[in-house]
């Protein structure tokens, strides 16, 4: 709005002076030829400021995203601190500031995580191959029961995934309630002992890389 109002406040300024220096008697086709010729020269030197003018403009009006709003640009993440005319600037997690030019910000993808409603959540456990047929069967509803015994968990899906090179799969997705990343690690952080718990109980047991060798020993002939 301050940039706004400099621009009407020069444009107001500038059609006085030329309205009195008419008034005056003064040929002004020259001067406004000249200011415009002038006024090309100017922007031409000066587009990477101008298109992060208005790159702001389109920010403070569009609102991708405000001050205070967590956001990913690229490999960069950090809470946004200010938004300038030229520049934006957004505290890492980190510690140190990171400042984008506001035309790259616009060219880029922003992920704004301050607008998200609920954080969806993907998560595989495996288990060993000696897991009776029946256990496998069971593990989905154990799964499913574990995650919906959380107030914050939305449960989506359970399933037995397939076979892996040492483990039988499974694969688990929920939704999380809140957009806050310290309520969803507590989440996840009780259903994995919740789910800890009821493998121990049921028998089950979770794989770890191994390898077994089998060795074939040559018979000795018959005579």
């Amino acid at each position: 709005m301050s940039a706004f109002g400099f621009l009407a406040r020069l444009a107001l300024w500038t059609i006085i002076m030329f309205s009195a220096l008419d008034n005056l008697g003064v040929n002004i086709t020259a001067l406004v030829a000249g200011l415009g010729v002038g006024g090309i020269a100017v922007a031409l030197a000066t587009q990477n400021i101008l298109g992060d003018l208005f790159a702001s403009f389109s920010i403070v009006l569009d609102k991708p995203f405000v001050i205070g709003d967590f956001i990913i640009v690229g490999e960069c993440l950090g809470t946004v601190e200010r938004i300038g005319l030229k520049t934006t600037r957004i505290r890492s997690l980190s510690g140190e500031q990171i400042i984008f030019s506001n035309s790259d910000l616009l060219g880029s993808r922003v992920r704004n995580f301050k607008r998200m409603y609920e954080r969806r959540i993907v998560f595989s456990i495996g288990v060993i191959y000696q897991t009776s047929r029946e256990q496998v069967a069971a593990i989905p509803a154990m799964l499913r029961e574990s995650i919906e015994a959380q107030q914050m968990a939305r449960f989506d899906r359970a399933h037995f995934k397939g076979f892996g090179d040492y483990a039988l799969h499974f694969e688990a997705v929920y939704y999380v309630r809140s957009p806050d990343f310290t309520r969803y690690m507590d989440t996840q952080q009780a259903i994995n002992l919740e789910i800890m718990r009821r493998f121990e109980e049921a028998g089950i047991e979770f794989a770890y890389p191994t390898q077994v060798v089998y060795v074939a020993r040559e018979q000795p002939p018959v005579h």
